[in-house]
């Protein structure tokens, strides 16, 4: 299902584990890494690698707000909505986000490119309002500087 190299990492992750099951979340990761979402096929995939059920797969991947069933674009923009950050600006930013991307929370990007998700709190209520772009924080935002983040993406 994979290509060789997925499989190499997808096999070291599960020896890792004493106990296969032990290897679901990070598993998820690199298929959604892979894939850019999990997909019926992987969910399946992975139950059979970890001898588990399919749902049990499921319930896992739906349960956590870091795996997607859809599509998630390149770039996925987490933002802070809990209320130290409404409170310092986050509805600004996302209205922002909103019109410079064409795209409201939940939705992806027509060219695939972003998915803005409002999600609850990223832990830095010091310096908010704050968002997630993939794996990095940015904090202290404002239009300007997320005009900058999104130019400087190749």
């Amino acid at each position: 299902m994979f290509s060789p190299e997925i499989e190499a990492k997808i096999e070291a992750t599960i020896a890792k584990y004493p106990k296969k099951r032990s290897a679901l979340l990070p598993l998820l990761h690199i298929v959604q890494n892979e894939q850019n979402k999990i997909t019926e096929e992987a969910i399946k995939y992975i139950a059979d690698r970890l001898d588990l059920m399919p749902v049990e797969v499921y319930e896992v991947a739906t349960f956590y707000s870091m795996y997607f069933l859809d599509t998630i674009g390149k770039y996925h923009i987490q933002l802070c909505r809990t209320i130290s950050c409404m409170l310092c600006g986050s509805e600004e930013i996302k209205d922002h986000l909103q019109k410079r991307l064409g795209i409201k929370p939940g939705q992806v990007s027509p060219d695939g490119r972003f998915r803005l998700s409002e999600v609850e709190c990223l832990g830095s209520c010091c310096t908010a309002p704050a968002m997630q772009l993939n794996f990095d924080y940015h904090e202290n935002l404002t239009p300007e500087k997320i005009d900058k983040i999104l130019e400087a993406l190749p």
